[in-house]
């Protein structure tokens, strides 16, 4: 089933030429946008306005006045206002700030510790953005871009993402869509895509194992993929989301810094991150050069900066190592040699390196194929599955897939998404919650069907309660809510305490009373309204964050008044009575700032409490 919509008109395409959908390689250091021509029938990637480039730097940069720009121009203030320059988003998208923490002086902008398992968030001066938001305005860049090139609307795209992102990784990039003003259609493994760009799998009878090289600017992932009769299997998949080109440049920089005996440490911490960003950008030029010459030679105020390409490859052996590593490992997870492997395709900028290609090559003992640009390899991918959805190549085997998304109502009447639209089917996909009340014995699971953050907007399809869970404090049960969808489109949906194993389920039927004209109007409506949506979501995620922070504050204080002098008590009560009043101020920012500025004033004593607790509890133990 297509639903063409066309938001300019606001209505249902039904008898308009069939719409352009368009292959997005949303990437950790570049965007690119292709598509398949609907005359000449090939693949392009879509150039900027003067048609001297391709990429699109993932790079956001907010002015003091709050105006945003995206890509090129916002990569030039990398070294003169960093703090405001977002770069490497898809690293954060779908982890909260612990999956970070050991990476944190990566990034020269503020993310947020609210330290809690919660999504991250990114304050630029008194502003906070998700993950989704910030990927939302380079998407948006890239539909722009399309749209100026085409010389018409871009509405649907195929959105590609590393094959090792979890579910909640892949909503996050389908609501970033969203609310870029695209029907995500589907989310394709960037392995696949890219085995496509080369043509492998396009043959009905091909049969084929397939290993994917994909060394990025920030990540590395390694794919073994079973191609048969046009069906792609991930048989196993292996990598490192922090190692990548960024790393080869960090190689380079400490060297430098050890060569020139530069004092960092005295610089302010502005200026210390200006020089870095700037010193990163000449490591980033190092590399590229060295991988046509011999020797690297610069300077600059903070020195001379010299390379050659035999210290280079010296530097990176360990990290280049370590990919063959994870090469291997996902062999193993595959019970697979490399005599079993047909292919081995290299796909991300990295891999231009001489050293990594053979280094590839000599592992898998097979040329490798590299003859399509590395940059562009998975958004030509991305553009072929594009238009085999589109229903252009007719040979191609598309699974069924649910026609809109379900999931569960959560606090604040929010929509929680388990099962994403156009997930492929038969599947079972669960999210764990927990109670939000101490010795809270029952919990009512309300299963929707629909694109709306707000339940109310979409169209509910049963509900039921799981009754019989032990009394235990707020936050310590886990309720595994899962979603299993057979062949035929027939839900369960079960609910199970997994300390106790109590359990009860349901079984629906999310097609059910729906015509494709309801469908179309519910997608339209979600697109039409997802910058509202956003913003409720937000405020409301923000109202949720400050009454739990506001409920622990309050035990913790009654918990450990002995270890607390009255004046930490009574400050600490002055921020909790702030944060308090502001809950209701409809500015999720404000919100924000309250949650920061009552996590920050009480850190220092929290874990003072920490400490002398654990000292009493080993007193009279040896370790």
């Amino acid at each position: 089933m297509r639903i063409g919509i066309n938001l300019i008109k606001g209505e249902i395409q039904t008898n308009e030429p069939k719409d352009l959908i368009v292959g997005i390689d949303l990437g950790t250091t570049n965007s690119l946008v292709g598509y398949i021509h609907p005359k000449y029938g090939d693949t392009r990637i879509v150039q900027d306005e003067a048609g001297d480039n391709k990429l699109v730097p993932s790079i956001v940069h907010f002015e003091p006045d709050g105006s945003v720009t995206v890509g090129t121009q916002a990569r030039a203030q990398l070294v003169s206002d960093p703090t405001r320059t977002i770069y490497s988003v898809k690293r954060l998208m779908g982890k909260s700030y612990k999956d970070l923490i050991d990476h944190k002086d990566y990034f020269g902008y503020q993310i947020i510790d609210n330290d809690k398992d919660e999504l991250v968030k990114i304050r630029v001066d008194d502003r906070f953005f998700t993950p989704i938001e910030l990927s939302a305005m380079i998407l948006r860049q890239l539909k722009q871009r399309a749209e100026k090139a085409l010389n018409r609307e871009v509405l649907k795209a195929v959105i590609t993402v590393p094959a090792y992102f979890n579910d909640s990784q892949r909503q996050a990039t389908r609501d970033a869509g969203k609310l870029a003003g695209l029907e995500v259609l589907r989310i394709v493994n960037e392995p696949t895509a890219a085995s496509l760009a080369y043509g492998i799998g396009l043959q009905p009878d091909e049969v084929k194992t397939v290993a994917v090289y994909d060394l990025g600017g920030g990540t590395f992932d390694v794919s073994i993929l079973h191609i048969e009769n046009g069906v792609f299997e991930v048989l196993a998949t292996n990598g490192d989301t922090f190692l990548g080109g960024d790393d080869f440049d960090r190689l380079i920089i400490n060297q430098w810094t050890t060569d020139n005996k530069l004092p960092l440490k005295r610089f302010t911490s502005d200026a210390y991150k200006s020089i870095q960003q700037a010193m990163r950008l000449n490591a980033e030029e190092a590399k590229i050069h060295l991988s046509q010459h011999p020797n690297y030679i610069s300077s600059t105020e903070q020195g001379q900066f010299n390379l050659s390409r035999q210290q280079f490859e010296e530097m990176i052996q360990p990290l280049v190592a370590k990919t063959i590593g994870c090469c291997k490992a996902a062999l193993e997870d595959a019970k697979l040699t490399t005599a079993n492997i047909d292919e081995v395709v290299m796909v991300g900028g990295s891999t231009r390196i001489p050293y990594v290609k053979q280094s590839v090559a000599s592992f898998f003992g097979k040329a490798v194929h590299d003859n399509l640009n590395p940059d562009e390899v998975v958004a030509l991918g991305a553009a072929i599955q594009a238009d085999i959805l589109a229903g252009n190549q007719k040979d191609m085997l598309l699974l069924d897939v649910t026609p809109l998304s379900v999931g569960v109502e959560t606090i604040g009447e929010l929509m929680d998404v388990i099962v994403p639209r156009n997930s492929r089917i038969p599947i079972r996909a669960a999210r764990q919650y927990t109670t939000q009340v101490d010795g809270q014995a029952n919990m009512k699971i309300a299963v929707y069907q629909g694109e709306r953050d707000l339940v109310k907007n979409n169209r509910k399809l049963g509900e039921f309660d799981l009754k019989g869970i032990p009394s235990m404090p707020a936050g310590l049960p886990k309720v595994e809510i899962a979603f299993i969808i057979n062949a035929d489109g027939i839900m369960q949906v079960r609910a199970k305490e997994l300390r106790s194993g109590v359990e009860q389920s349901i079984t629906v039927q999310p097609q059910y009373g729906l015509t494709e004209e309801e469908m179309g109007q519910m997608l339209l409506e979600s697109i039409q309204n997802a910058a509202a949506d956003m913003q409720v979501r937000s405020l409301q995620e923000a109202i949720n964050e400050g009454s739990q922070l506001l409920a622990t504050a309050q035990r913790f204080i009654s918990q450990q008044t002995a270890y607390l002098s009255p004046t930490e008590i009574a400050d600490t009560q002055t921020y909790m009575n702030t944060l308090n009043e502001v809950l209701t101020s409809q500015n999720k920012d404000l919100i924000h700032q309250h949650i920061e500025a009552l996590n920050e004033f009480t850190r220092p004593f929290a874990e003072r409490v920490m400490d002398k607790a654990v000292a009493q509890a080993m007193k009279g133990k040896q370790v």
